[in-house]
């Protein structure tokens, strides 16, 4: 009785696995456009909780950036 107790619940934790799909859970992108004092890490700063270095990198990374240098006017994606 106990084995297939244990059994049903494997399965059921299995079934459920396969049938959950991921969540980005941030919503829909939004986008900053950098003002003339602004560099990643103050971005990274003000629009992350936790590392700013996690921050800056998840920016570098989703905008395409090579190096650290923002332009005053430049549009980038604020990553969730």
């Amino acid at each position: 009785m106990f084995a297939k107790l244990i059994i049903m619940l494997v399965l059921a934790a299995l079934a459920v696995g396969m049938v959950a799909r991921t969540s980005h859970g941030a919503g829909p992108e939004r986008t900053y456009v950098v003002k003339p004092s602004d560099t990643l890490w103050s971005i990274a700063a003000s629009s992350y909780a936790g590392d700013t270095r996690e921050g800056v990198w998840k920016l570098q990374e989703r905008n395409h950036l090579r190096s650290a240098t923002l332009r005053p006017g430049q549009t980038i994606v604020l990553p969730g």
